[in-house]
C-alpha cells in the first residue's frame, strides 16, 4: 500500500524485490551518461562556487547568518523572533548524510525516525508520525506538502546535496506567512544560485547499503546576462533487515536530472526558472484485505514505480533599495503507480509578494497566493478513495509588520493571514512576536501564534477496509475506518520564549521554550453500522468515523551551541524535552491515538557533532544523536522501542585543490537498530542496519 494511506500493523514475511527498467529511466540512465561524457570532454572554464566554512567565522558573525523563512524577507538570525536552527552547506558536508531526512537529524526538537528503506516518520516538536501533517516543507519556497494526507513523501524528495545553499528549520508555528499546515514547523531548503556552480563537478560512491551513487553536473552562462546548471543523479539502494532479521524487502533506487537558471533581465529585474523530472521504484512490505470475509489485513510483498517532477519560475523586481517584489508560479505533477492504489496529482501554485521599508522604523510584507490540485487514485478492496477524483483549490492573503519600536534594540512584529479552503471556507492566522537585543551579543524574543491543519483526503474521503468476522446469524461483518467530509480543522495556540546569546569568542547558545494548546485533534470515532450488497457476499459494515474529538498540550525547550574548543576542533551539542498531554473529549470511544502519539515521541533526545582538522587537508567529523525510547509503537517487544544512539564519523581527504575522496561509517554502535514502527501506517518497519561508504567528488 502505498505512502500517504491508513493501515494497521501485522506482521509481514521476507520479499526479495524484482527491480524492472522503465522506459523513462532508461532515457534518463541514458542522459546520465551523455552529461558524463559532456562534462569529461568540457574544456574547464569555472571552477565550482566556493562555500563558506561557518566554522571559522565569529560568533558574532554567526548571529549575523541571513535567515529568509521567518518573514518572508532577508533577517539576521539575532533579530528573528523564532526558534530557527540553520544548516550550512559545510554542516552537509560534514555530516555524512546521504539524504535529507538524516540531514535532519541534527536540529534539536525535529523528531526524525527512519521505518523502512525509504519511509521516514519526522516531525517538529511531536506527533510524529509516518503521515505526520503538521511540518510543512518546502523547497526554494515551493511547496512539496501533498494534500493526499496534509503532508510530505520524504522518498521522493531528494536532489544533489551538494546543490544545497541552508536548510532553514523553524520549530513552531509558521500560519501567518505560510498558510495552513505549517503548524508545528517550516523546513525551507535553499538551493544554489547558479552563479555558484560554474564548472564541472562528478560525483561517485558506493558501500554496502547505498550500493551505487553519483552525480553528474555542468555550470556555464549563456551569454552575459544567464547563468545554468544541469545534472543528473541516480542511487541503488539495498534492503534493509526485516523485524525478524528477514530480508526487509525495502530495496529503492531513484534516478533524477534538473536544470537551474538565474538571469539579469535588467537593473532592477531577476529571473530564476528551474525544473526536475525524476523516476524510482521501491519495494515494501506491505497490507491487504483479499477478501470481505477475511478476519484482517495480510502481509504483501509489492514493489512499485513512481515518477513526477517539477517546473517553477520566480521573477524578482526591485522598485528601490527600500522596495521589492517577486512572483512565483510553479507546477508539480507525479504519480505513483501502487497496485492497490494508484495515484496521479498536479498542483499548480501561484504566489505574489512585495516588501517594502517603510519610513525608518516599518518593514511591511504582503502577499497573495492561490493553488489548485486535482487528483485521481485508483482503489481496491483494501482502500479506496470517495470520490475517485477531486480538485482542490486555495486562495489566501497575509500581511506582517515589523516595527523598530527601539531601533537595533528592540523589535514588535505583528502579521496575519486570511486564507479560504474548499473543506472549511475562511480562516485567519495571526501572530504577535517581538525581540529585545540589550546588547550586540544578547537577544531575547518571544511569540504567541495561531495555526491550523486543514482536513486532507485522508480525513475526509479515505476508505479502508481493515478485516471483518461471522456477524449474528451468521452474517459476514466488515469493520471499516473512514473520513469524514464534515472533518474540522485542528488548531493550535503557541506561546514561545527563546534566547541567544555569544557567551563568549569561542561559545554561542540558542535556547527555545514552548507551550501548544491544541484543540479539535483527529480521533477515530465508531458509527452506525448499515449493510452493504456489494462487493459480494452481502455484508454488515461496522465503521469508524475520523472526527475531532482530542485536545492537549505539549510543552518542550530546545538548546543549541556551539563551542569552538580549539582552532582546529569545533564541537555542536544540542538537547530537546518534550512532553505531550492529550485528552479525548467525554463522548469520544478512541482509546489509541492519544497515546500514540504521546507515546511516539521522545522524552529526551540529544546530539553533538564534532568536526576536527587533523591536517590542512585532511577533517574527521563525528555525529551522535541519542533517541529516547518510544512507547505505545505497536511493537512486539511490550509496545516500547527501545532507545537508542547513533554514530556517524568520517574522514575526508582533500587529496588535491578539486578532489575530494570521503569514507563514513553510519549506525556504528549496533549491527542494526529499529527506529520508528506507525501501527497507523500502510507497510511494516525494517531494522536500520550499519553500514559505511566511499565517495569520490572532482570538481573542475
Amino acid at each position: 500500500m502505498t505512502k500517504g494511506k491508513l493501515s494497521f500493523f501485522v506482521p509481514a514475511p521476507a520479499y526479495r524485490s524484482a527491480w524492472k527498467r522503465s522506459e523513462i529511466e532508461t532515457i534518463l540512465k541514458r542522459a546520465c551518461l551523455g552529461l558524463a561524457w559532456a562534462v569529461v570532454m568540457a574544456i574547464p572554464g569555472w571552477p565550482q562556487g566556493s562555500y563558506t566554512d561557518l566554522a571559522n567565522k565569529s560568533l558574532e558573525d554567526l548571529l549575523s547568518i541571513q535567515v529568509t523563512s521567518v518573514s518572508k524577507t532577508e533577517q539576521k538570525l539575532s533579530r528573528t523572533a523564532s526558534a530557527v536552527f540553520v544548516i550550512s552547506q559545510e554542516d552537509i558536508r560534514r555530516s555524512g548524510a546521504t539524504n535529507i531526512p538524516d540531514l535532519l537529524r541534527m536540529v534539536p526538537g525535529l523528531d526524525v525516525g527512519q521505518i523502512n528503506g525509504s519511509t521516514w516518520a519526522i516531525s517538529a516538536r511531536g506527533f510524529n508520525a509516518q503521515f505526520a501533517d503538521k511540518l510543512l516543507v518546502m523547497i526554494d519556497s515551493r511547496i512539496v506538502y501533498t494534500p493526499n494526507f496534509a503532508g510530505v513523501y520524504w522518498d521522493t524528495l531528494d536532489l544533489p546535496l551538494e546543490d544545497i545553499d541552508r536548510i532553514e528549520v523553524i520549530r513552531g508555528p509558521g500560519g501567518t506567512i505560510w498558510g495552513a499546515n505549517a503548524v508545528n514547523g517550516v523546513i525551507s531548503i535553499f538551493t544554489k544560485k547558479a552563479t555558484e556552480t560554474r564548472g564541472a563537478m562528478l560525483e561517485a560512491g558506493g558501500g554496502n547499503l547505498e550500493q551505487g551513487f553519483g552525480t553528474a553536473q555542468y555550470g556555464g552562462n549563456a551569454g552575459k546576462a544567464t547563468d545554468y546548471r544541469i545534472y543528473s543523479k541516480y542511487f541503488d539502494q539495498s534492503p534493509m533487515l526485516g523485524l525478524t532479521g528477514q530480508n526487509g524487502a525495502d530495496a529503492f533506487h531513484m534516478l533524477r536530472g534538473g536544470f537551474r537558471t538565474d538571469s539579469t533581465l535588467s537593473s532592477k529585474d531577476t529571473l530564476m526558472v528551474e525544473g526536475d523530472i525524476y523516476t524510482a521504484r521501491e519495494a515494501e512490505l506491505g497490507f491487504f484485505l483479499p477478501s470481505i470475509t477475511s478476519p484482517a489485513l495480510v502481509p504483501v510483498s509489492e514493489a512499485f514505480n513512481l515518477s513526477g517532477g517539477f517546473i517553477q519560475s520566480t521573477w524578482t523586481h526591485a522598485y528601490s533599495a527600500r522596495s521589492d517584489s517577486t512572483l512565483q508560479i510553479s507546477f508539480i505533477p507525479y504519480r505513483r503507480d501502487d497496485p492497490l492504489e494508484p495515484e496521479k496529482r498536479d498542483t499548480l501554485y501561484l504566489d505574489y509578494q512585495d516588501h517594502i521599508a517603510w519610513g525608518r522604523r516599518q518593514d511591511v510584507v504582503w502577499g497573495l497566493g492561490y493553488s489548485y490540485t486535482t487528483d485521481n487514485i485508483g482503489g481496491s478492496l483494501t482502500v479506496f478513495f470517495v470520490p475517485p477524483s477531486k480538485s482542490l483549490q486555495i486562495f489566501n492573503s497575509f500581511l506582517q509588520d515589523e516595527i523598530a519600536l527601539v531601533p537595533e534594540r528592540l523589535y514588535l512584529t505583528v502579521g496575519a493571514k486570511l486564507e479560504h479552503n474548499d473543506y472549511t471556507g475562511f480562516e485567519t492566522m495571526p501572530n504577535i512576536r517581538m525581540t529585545w537585543a540589550p546588547s550586540q551579543n544578547h537577544m531575547f524574543w518571544f511569540a504567541v501564534s495561531k495555526a491550523l491543519r486543514v482536513p486532507s483526503r485522508n480525513d475526509t474521503n479515505l476508505v479502508v477496509n481493515v478485516g471483518g468476522f461471522p456477524g449474528p446469524g451468521g452474517t459476514p461483518t466488515l469493520v471499516r475506518v473512514a473520513g469524514d467530509p464534515q472533518f474540522k480543522n485542528e488548531r493550535l495556540i503557541a506561546y514561545e520564549v527563546g534566547y541567544r546569546d555569544a557567551i563568549a569568542k569561542r561559545l554561542s547558545l540558542d535556547v527555545a521554550a514552548y507551550y501548544n494548546d491544541y484543540d479539535d485533534l483527529q480521533t477515530t470515532e465508531p458509527s452506525t453500522p448499515f449493510l452493504e450488497a456489494t462487493p459480494l457476499p452481502p455484508h454488515l459494515v461496522l465503521p469508524l468515523l475520523k472526527e475531532n474529538l482530542m485536545d492537549g498540550t505539549t510543552q518542550g525547550i530546545e538548546i543549541a551551541a556551539n563551542w569552538k574548543a580549539m582552532d582546529r576542533w569545533t564541537l555542536s551539542p544540542g538537547y530537546a524535552l518534550e512532553q505531550l498531554h492529550l485528552h479525548t473529549d467525554p463522548s469520544s470511544s478512541d482509546t489509541t491515538t492519544g497515546p500514540f502519539f504521546a507515546g511516539g515521541t521522545p522524552a529526551n533526545s540529544a546530539q553533538l557533532r564534532s568536526h576536527f582538522d587533523l591536517r590542512t587537508n585532511l577533517a574527521w567529523d563525528t555525529s551522535g544523536y541519542f533517541v529516547g525510547h518510544l512507547t505505545n509503537q505497536g511493537t512486539s517487544n511490550n509496545q516500547v522501542i527501545p532507545a537508542y544512539t547513533r554514530l556517524d564519523t568520517g574522514l575526508t581527504w582533500k587529496a588535491r585543490e578539486k578532489l575530494s575522496i570521503a569514507v563514513f561509517g553510519q549506525n556504528l554502535l549496533k549491527d542494526y537498530h529499529i527506529e520508528f514502527e506507525d501501527k497507523f501506517g500502510s507497510m511494516q518497519s525494517s531494522q536500520i542496519k550499519r553500514s559505511g561508504y566511499a565517495k569520490l567528488t572532482w570538481r573542475f
